[in-house]
């Protein structure tokens, strides 16, 4: 409990924005604004949040007064309190930032926080998000290596697919690779979460810039506890990783090298006491290592999405084998298909070589037709797949 004659401080006014004549009444901009500080971690940013309850209270005390709660050292009192007195109008620019950005913030005290993401050790204390931040969805977080193969591309995309069609709400980070085709899979049929390392202004990975767009304007939400104009640096995706697993029931893990960053999501799910679920890949394939070592370790493995519906009691899709795609094809675009696997994709030059009489330009734009329909996959090396295993 803060001290009383310290409460006395505080301005009568609880709309007053400090060093601006514009009124807000919410008080998480003065959290959001502390947040900046660069001595002050989001560790020691709860607990003066616990001690001084009120924001607008440490924005007007001296380092005396900061150092007397005994929460910080005597120079990270001294450098808090520099911080407040040359930046008494952030409050102020982060709110209107954020209206002109139409970015939506959200404290930790506020009703729209994610209650699952309360549970956690040191959860953020403000979330700045576009798109609906909902506090009760089921949601499992999907996460693998920027370095995927063809399997780890097609696997996430038909999980985050079938767990999204089954209702539950994909999360994954946005990051080139297993995230990216996570969240693709996500939005062909319901919603997905993106948690960035960065503000949410600054589109990173930039070729994603669309795609995040895309999952806000879809029902989706994209999430940071960094504020407008914050680039992204490599201590940010470690710390952005406990909110993937933080606001999940579970993580599933497509494809992760030994050493890969994925693992650190998992062994935060691990800590929190949230399920892992891990897909296995081929011993001799480096790209599994992590999967398969999770398994070991007693990570769940998975083999169809059914495998994670099911844990969660909701009615699994049929997966029984298909033959044939649930979309109409031409009798050109049937033969063409029969040549194309899930598992291995063909370029063009060999998939002539299965067609007798084929002409190029022809192939070329079967394929687009079959693109633009969703039962074929080109990846960047501008071979083609089955988009399901059929």
């Amino acid at each position: 409990m803060a001290n009383c004659l310290w409460k006395l401080k505080i301005v009568d006014s609880r709309k007053q924005i400090i060093g601006g004549d514009k009124m807000v009444s919410e008080l998480r901009y003065y959290w959001a604004a502390l947040a900046n500080c660069p001595s002050i971690g989001n560790q020691s940013l709860q607990k003066l949040k616990k001690y001084f309850e009120d924001p607008r209270l440490i924005w007007q005390l001296n380092t005396n007064d900061l150092a007397a709660a005994n929460l910080l050292s005597a120079k990270r009192a001294q450098n808090l309190a520099a911080f407040c007195k040359q930046n008494k109008d952030l409050a102020e620019k982060i709110f209107t930032t954020c209206q002109k950005l139409q970015i939506k913030v959200c404290s930790i005290d506020d009703s729209c926080y994610p209650k699952i993401l309360q549970e956690i050790y040191n959860p953020p204390i403000i979330l700045y998000y576009k798109g609906q931040l909902e506090t009760e969805a089921l949601r499992v977080a999907i996460v693998g290596s920027r370095r995927f193969t063809p399997y780890g591309e097609g696997l996430a995309g038909e999980f985050a697919s079938a767990l999204a069609k089954a209702g539950i709400t994909v999360v994954s980070g946005a990051a080139r690779g297993i995230d990216t085709f996570a969240h693709r899979g996500a939005l062909k049929a319901g919603r997905t979460v993106a948690v960035l390392g960065c503000g949410l202004d600054v589109s990173y990975p930039p070729e994603n810039r669309q795609l995040l767009a895309n999952i806000a304007a879809s029902g989706g939400a994209i999430i940071s506890e960094y504020g407008p104009g914050i680039k992204p640096l490599p201590a940010f995706f470690p710390a952005r990783n406990r909110i993937i697993s933080g606001l999940s029931r579970g993580t599933l893990v497509v494809e992760a090298a030994k050493h890969s960053g994925s693992l650190i999501t998992a062994e935060m799910a691990i800590n929190e006491g949230r399920d892992v679920f891990a897909i296995p890949g081929s011993i001799y394939a480096k790209s599994s290592q992590g999967c398969n070592h999770l398994i070991q370790q007693g990570a769940k493995l998975v083999q169809q999405p059914a495998d994670i519906i099911e844990e969660y009691l909701l009615p699994a899709e049929n997966n029984k084998e298909k033959t044939v795609p649930q979309v109409a094809l031409s009798l050109e675009e049937r033969a063409l298909y029969q040549v194309l696997s899930y598992d291995h994709p063909l370029s063009i030059d060999e998939i002539m070589l299965s067609l007798a009489d084929a002409d190029v330009a022809n192939i070329a734009f079967l394929l687009l037709q079959m693109e633009l329909k969703g039962v074929v996959i080109e990846n960047e090396m501008h071979a083609y797949r089955r988009a399901e295993r059929v």
